[in-house]
């Protein structure tokens, strides 16, 4: 029994590495994934800058799934992109780029 608790640290140091030296480092595959899916939301909005989206809609300009998880991740994006400035909010789950207009 202690032999095998002396072993044990050993071998997680050995999966340790293995693991180390099969995953890329850090967070690199879900950050260009996440950067692209963003980069597509404001591409679709700098190409129709006047046209109000609804999320579904702007899932299915863009090819993206439709289902419920889906929809509100991107709802989620779209929120951070209105706290940003970047969107306005015209109405209840309506999306649209922001304008700026000079009075």
């Amino acid at each position: 029994m202690l032999a095998e608790t002396e072993a044990r640290p050993a071998d997680l140091a050995i999966t340790r590495k293995v693991i180390a030296e099969l995953a890329p480092a850090g967070d690199e595959p879900a950050v260009p994934e996440t950067n692209t899916v963003y980069q597509a939301i404001v591409n679709a909005f700098n190409q129709h800058p006047d046209q109000v989206f609804r999320v579904r809609g702007l899932h299915e300009l863009l090819g993206m799934p439709t289902d419920e998880p889906s929809i509100n991740v991107t709802r989620s994006r779209l929120g951070r992109l209105t706290r940003q400035g970047f969107l306005t909010q015209p109405g209840r789950g309506r999306y649209q780029k922001r304008t700026q207009r000079r009075s």
